[in-house]
């Protein structure tokens, strides 16, 4: 029997885990590191990766049984735009983009900067890509997109 392979978006998946494991367990000093820590850009660092730990947990749960690792939709899921999905429609990415640049301010090195910086841009092109799957599931998905910023609430 020939298997047809459904595309789900596993490659995005893929590339997520590999920048969040550079992130976490890259070489913090592979651009260099500050001699000496600037404790006013770490504790706001640690405030900022809390803040956005507690954001992407909060809409995990939110989601609920429509939590999927994949950007792909799943076929009985429903969408949500209540809660923090009423100020954001990917506060898991806005939440882990937060936490990124906390984690970068925490180090304070530029190796951690450029991977939370990637990890914005990663996730701008991984939710274009979803919003196509959500607009072909949704037909509502258009009028919460102009109503709704994408990754960053009043911003973006």
């Amino acid at each position: 029997m020939n298997k047809i392979k459904q595309d789900r978006g596993e490659i995005y998946v893929l590339i997520q885990a590999v920048l969040l494991i550079a992130l976490f367990f890259g070489p913090a000093d592979l651009f260099g590191k500050p001699e000496t820590v600037y404790y006013p850009l770490w504790l706001a660092g640690r405030a900022l990766f809390y803040l956005g730990l507690g954001i992407a947990l909060w809409a995990a749960i939110a989601l609920g049984p429509n939590l999927t690792p994949m950007p792909k939709p799943k076929r009985n899921g429903e969408l949500i735009q209540t809660g923090i999905y009423k100020l954001v429609r990917h506060p898991i990415y806005f939440g882990v983009i937060l936490l990124s640049f906390g984690w970068a301010a925490t180090l304070q090195s530029w190796y951690t900067l450029a991977v939370a910086i990637a990890l914005l841009i990663f996730f701008d092109l991984k939710s274009r890509k979803e919003e196509e799957w959500l607009l072909e599931k949704f037909p509502s998905y258009q009028d919460y997109q102009q109503r709704t910023k994408k990754l960053i609430p009043l911003i973006y």
